[in-house]
């Protein structure tokens, strides 16, 4: 808390600027009391105890206003992250998409770097929090123009989308990466602005309710652009569920779907624009300024921070703890989709964990409290490795059990089960990491050092799955049966198998290849590198503190 903060928290009657001097009441004071009486001092002490009660019943009432006071900029604050959401959530269907369209693992690899600007954010939020235009707003300044790109790159998908995924020559995988790249790294500076703004929007009070705009307003987002956007766009669930009269078509289509919310982000960010103001102080709220840290003085810091031997350590194990996760966690949705899966169910199932995913970080927390969080870590990661090749015994079995109408109603719940299983393996390994981030962090630089820690964690969940993405095809083996002479060891002579009259088949499939090795890395990483992440926890505090004047 800046010295300004305990002066203006000091007088519950008056809310000075800060750094306004006090100094003439103390002046008066002090004139007065060289020509006052005794009487009139126990007057004047009376009359202060009277203000004094005075101010501190009207203390209470500002210092707790509640969230009726501040509704509506919480509700802005939920609503800003619910946009936030629209474009990750589309952005995670369309590799569900392009599956049904046949495309290759390289490709679904390459869409993949979709996912990386939120984990790289860290290298621009300093460029965000520093450059602004002060009349305009400091985190408007960033707000408005991203959430309009944002808006405009919608609105160019709602007209080119159909184009880009049903070209002759197949998705046109190069530009859908490139256009929703650049709507990942909007939404990620849309964060960026909003997370700051949330701390000043909000009182000191209710500053608490941010996390829950963000983590609530972020999976609706979500939720509305994959989830309910892949059921609605679906021919066979809308006529299963919603229609009477069967249609070709779902009740919406991407490019409705883009428009819509392209729209909505134009609409919405003009009127944030034109009437929300950014540095309006309301009733109990105190007009605090941000402290701005100097751009090369924040990536100063962030080089001093990994120096740290202890550091270094650590952020090294997390860049390869996730490696025997990621065959598991990138390709078995794809292989589920392959196998014959609807999309839209496979999305569907993740509603029924979401009060899983909001009790399971409750629960975890009890035993990650402790001194030696990453005890939990260690703990479940073999169990999570486990869980690896369950899912690829799912995938092989996947074929075996589909009907002529589609699935039976009790391998929906096998998949259900595995996933909530994966789930809690997920989410200990994922609390027990950020209690420790939390436990070591250097107080004195505790946003700076905690934030490089989650992109670190974050970082080492993506290049993985990138790689798993991308290795499918080499090691998956094909031939050609029909054509005499011919092969299937690339798309060309696979294409030259096909006109010959023959047919590819896969001999062995490269993801039960990649999931055997990515377990067999898994355990070599628990046997030997995890045991030296326990001992991490050994280490005294001083070992995280990061010395400024080196």
């Amino acid at each position: 808390m800046e010295p300004s903060d305990l002066t203006t928290r000091r007088n519950g009657r008056q809310r000075k600027v800060p750094g306004a001097s006090t100094l003439p009441e103390h002046t008066g004071s002090m004139d007065r009391g060289e020509t006052s009486s005794p009487e009139s001092e126990m007057e004047e002490e009376a009359d202060s105890l009277i203000r004094s009660s005075d101010s501190e019943d009207r203390r209470r009432h500002r210092v707790r206003p509640g969230i009726r006071g501040e509704l509506g900029n919480i509700l802005l604050l939920l609503f800003l992250y619910v946009l936030q959401g629209i474009p990750l959530g589309l952005a995670g269907s369309i590799p569900l998409i392009l599956q049904s369209k046949s495309v290759s693992y390289k490709d679904q690899a390459f869409f993949s770097f979709v996912f990386w600007p939120f984990s790289l954010k860290l290298f621009w939020a300093p460029l965000v929090d520093a450059l602004y235009f002060s009349r305009f707003g400091r985190r408007k300044s960033w707000l408005v123009p991203t959430q309009y790109l944002l808006g405009l790159f919608m609105l160019y998908l709602s007209v080119t989308v159909t184009s880009l995924l049903q070209s002759e020559k197949g998705p046109n995988v190069v530009m859908l990466t490139a256009v929703f790249f650049m709507l990942a790294f909007l939404a990620a500076t849309q964060d960026i602005a909003v997370d700051g703004w949330a701390l000043t929007m909000l009182s000191r009070e209710n500053v608490g309710y941010a996390s829950t705009c963000n983590s609530v307003g972020q999976t609706a987002g979500y939720f509305l652009g994959n989830v309910l956007f892949l059921a609605l766009e679906s021919p066979e669930f809308c006529n299963k569920y919603l229609r009477l009269v069967p249609k070709d078509t779902g009740i919406v289509t991407l490019p409705d779907f883009l428009f819509f919310w392209g729209m909505m982000f134009l609409v919405s960010t003009t009127l944030v624009a034109i009437f929300k103001k950014e540095n309006d102080h309301g009733r109990g709220r105190r007009n605090v300024p941000e402290e701005t840290q100097g751009v090369m003085e924040t990536y100063k810091l962030l080089f001093l921070i990994v120096k740290m031997p202890t550091v270094f350590t650590f952020c090294s194990l997390l860049l390869t703890a996730k490696i025997g996760f990621s065959a598991a966690d990138a390709v078995t949705g794809l292989k589920l989709v392959e196998a014959g899966v609807p999309k839209e169910q496979l999305a569907l199932l993740a509603v029924p964990m979401v009060p899983l995913q909001i009790l399971l970080p409750v629960i975890i927390s009890r035993y990650t409290a402790g001194p030696r969080p990453l005890d939990v870590f260690y703990k479940a990661f073999p169990f999570r490795l486990l869980i690896g090749l369950e899912y690829a015994l799912l995938v092989w079995w996947t074929p075996s059990v589909k009907q002529e109408g589609g699935f039976p109603l009790y391998y929906y719940a096998i998949v259900l089960l595995s996933y909530a299983l994966h789930q809690v393996a997920l989410y200990s390994m994922y609390v027990a990491c950020m209690a420790f981030h939390a436990k070591v962090s250097d107080p004195l630089i505790g946003g700076t050092y905690m934030t490089l820690l989650n992109t670190v964690t974050n970082l080492g969940g993506n290049w993985p799955s990138t790689v798993a993405l991308w290795m499918v095809d080499p090691l998956t083996s094909k031939e050609c049966q029909g054509a005499v002479g011919q092969n299937c060891s690339s798309s060309l002579e696979a294409g030259l198998c096909v006109k010959e009259g023959g047919v590819c088949v896969t001999t062995l499939d490269g993801y039960y290849v990649e999931s055997v090795v990515c377990v067999v890395i898994g355990l070599l990483w628990w046997v030997w590198l995890g045991k030296k992440m326990r001992r991490l926890q050994e280490q005294s505090p001083a070992a995280w503190r990061c010395r400024m004047n080196q």
